[in-house]
């Protein structure tokens, strides 16, 4: 029996080249919608109307590109599961994500930040915030998703699914696994 080994260098090669053709996608979505500066997400869906009793939702203050579609789609996704957001675009998030305490290696397209000051990287799953902002670990800055997972909430495609995991970030730049997700029902 012949044993063929693909090269780890190939493999990162195309997990590369599949994260370029991502971004590209959701730029070329969002080139197709007009851009503001600064808009705010409010709206509450038509099944969550509010009551005379209801609170204010919970804000997440989010920094993305301006020509990101994926995170036009994440913003839509939690506001239906509970939060009202207000969108800043940027040209250095590099640097607005440094000042938060997110390493590189954690990073995606946007960055979401509670009113308590914890961020939200990337394509987080509503139910996750609202399970840390009720509960946050001791010595955490926030979640993320790093990169784009494919099906994660604002990267559907279809039905395709590629499971992911949520990180806990922690102060000191140390990180454990929050939740691990193996379908796309289980971001819900």
């Amino acid at each position: 029996m012949h044993s063929f080994s693909f090269p780890i260098k190939a493999y990162t090669v195309i997990a590369t080249v599949g994260f370029i053709l991502l971004l590209s996608a959701c730029s070329e979505q969002a080139e197709k919608t007009a851009v503001l500066t600064e808009h705010t997400h409010s709206q509450i869906s038509a099944d969550k109307q509010p009551s005379q009793t209801t609170t204010a939702l919970p804000l997440l203050e989010v920094y993305k590109s301006p020509t990101c579609g994926c995170c036009e789609k994440w913003l839509s996704h939690i506001e239906q599961h509970g939060f009202s957001s207000k969108a800043y675009n940027q040209t250095d998030l590099s640097t607005f994500k440094s000042t938060k305490g997110i390493k590189p290696q954690y990073r995606s397209c946007h960055t979401a930040v509670s009113k308590d000051g914890f961020v939200f990287e990337g394509h987080v799953p509503a139910k996750f915030i609202h399970q840390f902002l009720a509960k946050p670990p001791k010595n955490s800055i926030g979640l993320s998703v790093p990169a784009m997972p494919i099906g994660s909430p604002g990267m559907e495609v279809g039905d395709k699914f590629m499971p992911y995991q949520v990180i806990l970030l922690k102060s000191d730049g140390s990180y454990e696994i929050y939740a691990k997700l193996n379908n796309y029902q289980e971001q819900f």
